[in-house]
């Protein structure tokens, strides 16, 4: 997330020093998760068409994303570049149209080229295809950080989870077209550099007149929550109903609140937050990065093998849900 304050940074300096990386190693990541990559060989050039998601496919969009190939992603940068055609390839594949006239979105406030890539899915209600919900996640990371052994960031967990995630989420709505109100389907850039890629698309869809119903963003979702009793928490969880009406379409206690993003303002942090200032609706970020669980932020050790797919699977298919009601319901239920 943009920058978790100066207290927060300190603990994990000094709570976990430089960590050397490993290339990708697929057997490395066989014992930690031994269904992650069970026939991986023999599927590498193979998509799964299902609309369920599955540990092969995630993982498939995730060591890409997070691969030495992409050097860290950073805004501007040849690598990023891959991964907007990485993600530009999977909207077509599965039905995910350009909103604009292409599906880059080029920020009017960075001084290199850097787009979001804005894919699109009209609805399918003759009324409710007027509302939109955003769906959204940052796929930059930060880069290189020299002086390293290892120097690329390769931004597994920050956020090619959350983007995998998006990435997924589209796939399963692309091919079942079960969407009354229209989505954008949104990878941000350079929100390490202060939220600017979503600040500049927030502006540039209010000037349109953009009916917003609700924007949900998906950040650092690669591991699980420790001793919770909920799978995610949203930030601003007290500012809207959305956990309360989120958990009754999900019938399940899908969402909770982690004392922790409050006291650390997160709901400022991520690119919720430009969509909550220009439309005031509600804007809210998805989590599993609870400050104990992942010792690698910001730092060249957050790596895929890290990563926990059947949790990110979890995420996915439990999301999907409660999405398709947001989606489908007669009247806007999420409220401020």
């Amino acid at each position: 997330m943009y920058r978790l304050v100066v207290l927060f940074c300190v603990i994990l300096f000094y709570g976990c020093g430089a960590t050397k990386l490993k290339e990708t190693n697929i057997s490395n990541i066989e014992s930690i998760n031994p269904k992650v990559t069970e026939n991986i060989n023999k599927k590498e050039n193979t998509k799964d068409t299902t609309l369920s998601s599955n540990t092969e496919e995630v993982f498939r969009i995730m060591s890409y994303l997070a691969s030495d190939d992409l050097q860290g992603r950073d805004s501007g940068s040849e690598g990023i570049e891959k991964a907007a055609v990485f993600i530009e390839n999977e909207f077509k594949e599965n039905g995910i149209a350009p909103y604009f006239l292409t599906y880059r979105d080029t920020i009017s406030n960075f001084k290199k080229s850097a787009y979001n890539i804005v894919g699109y899915l009209e609805g399918n209600d003759p009324e409710l295809k007027k509302e939109f919900l955003i769906i959204g996640a940052h796929y930059d990371h930060i880069g290189q950080i020299p002086g390293t052994t290892d120097v690329i960031a390769n931004g597994a967990n920050d956020n090619a989870s959350g983007t995998a995630t998006v990435v997924e989420i589209a796939r399963y709505f692309g091919n079942s077209k079960k969407n009354k109100r229209s989505i954008l389907f949104v990878l941000f850039t350079a929100e390490e550099k202060g939220l600017l890629g979503s600040k500049h698309l927030a502006k540039r869809l209010k000037k349109e007149i953009f009916n917003l119903y609700t924007m949900l963003n998906f950040e650092m979702v690669g591991v699980p929550l420790i001793g919770k009793d909920y799978l995610m928490y949203v930030t601003g969880y007290e500012s809207s109903n959305l956990a309360e009406v989120g958990n009754t379409y999900a019938k399940e206690k899908l969402i909770g609140f982690l004392p922790k993003a409050k006291e650390f303002n997160l709901f400022k942090r991520s690119d919720n937050f430009p969509f909550h200032q220009e439309f005031n609706v509600p804007s809210q970020t998805f989590c599993t990065f609870d400050f104990t669980n992942f010792n690698h932020y910001h730092k060249v050790g957050d790596e895929v093998e890290l990563i926990d797919f059947n949790h990110m699977v979890n995420v996915i298919n439990k999301s999907i849900p409660m999405i398709e009601a947001i989606a489908n319901s007669t009247t806007k239920e999420i409220k401020y």
